[in-house]
């Protein structure tokens, strides 16, 4: 078989492709819709909150983008069963909803568990389930989950949230391995500390915060639009024969102790 060049100029581009960003409303999500938009897919705004998907296909739009807007409840079964079968031609799945209750273990409820399993790793299931299914229907497709660092290093009050993590980036794996057969890929972006809404609580209290900025190679945080280049990589077809991966883009957080920087001599 002859073997064809590639068009390096086009590795990221993504121009006649739908990819549905699901939590697109805010964050890492509504930024990494931008980014996606701008290398030319039509992106499927997905969010809980309709007013949130709205506005970032408006500012998608603006920017001369495609996308529409939709409302979706991840932690509606039927509706995330319905998303799959509506967008299953899609070429590609990005979800990064998330939700954390930051207490030690002897202080959390059942109830703030169920919170929080239930939207990281029931809905991670559901979702990735009902869309490798229908990608593998149509010949092949990308997923794109967010896990954290969460799921390799953790702290006091971090137990739910990060083996919820941990959870999705074994699922993650497996799904890489059921779906792979069919030409669908499965991978995850595991951050480290982003100035997202999820992480207000920690910005608000300047030492926290400052501590965090020290603990990466960069000391600072990430922005939003830093994660962005992750999603097109494993978006695009720069990444076809990646899979079943955690990509980490943390600042050099998991790679460095951190605590102490010893003399030269």
């Amino acid at each position: 078989m002859t073997h064809v060049a590639p068009d390096y100029s086009r590795l990221f581009r993504l121009d006649d492709r739908t990819v549905v960003v699901i939590g697109a409303g805010s964050g890492i999500g509504r930024e990494s819709a931008q980014a996606l938009a701008a290398q030319g897919a039509h992106v499927v705004v997905a969010d809980w909150a309709l007013d949130a998907a709205e506005a970032t296909t408006a500012l998608i739009q603006e920017q001369g983008g495609s996308a529409e807007a939709f409302r979706l409840n991840v932690l509606d079964d039927a509706e995330v069963a319905a998303a799959a079968e509506r967008f299953g031609a899609a070429s590609a799945l990005v979800f990064t909803a998330a939700t954390n209750v930051r207490k030690r273990m002897d202080d959390y409820t059942m109830d703030e568990f169920d919170r929080v399993v239930n939207l990281n790793l029931r809905a991670s299931f559901q979702l990735i389930r009902h869309f490798g299914a229908r990608f593998a229907e149509h010949g092949g497709g990308s997923i794109i989950g967010f896990a954290s660092i969460r799921a390799q290093v953790v702290e006091p009050g971090q137990g739910v949230y990060a083996a919820t993590k941990a959870g999705l980036v074994q699922l993650a794996k497996t799904a890489a391995a059921e779906y792979g057969p069919q030409g669908v890929r499965v991978n995850v972006v595991a951050p480290g500390v982003v100035e997202t809404p999820l992480t207000a609580q920690i910005k608000a209290n300047d030492e926290w915060y400052g501590a965090y900025a020290q603990k990466s190679a960069l000391g600072r945080w990430s922005r939003p639009d830093e994660l962005a280049g992750a999603v097109v990589y494993l978006a695009s077809d720069a990444s076809t024969f990646v899979t079943g991966s955690t990509l980490t883009v943390d600042g050099g957080w998991t790679a460095i102790d951190g605590r102490f920087t010893p003399p030269a001599s």
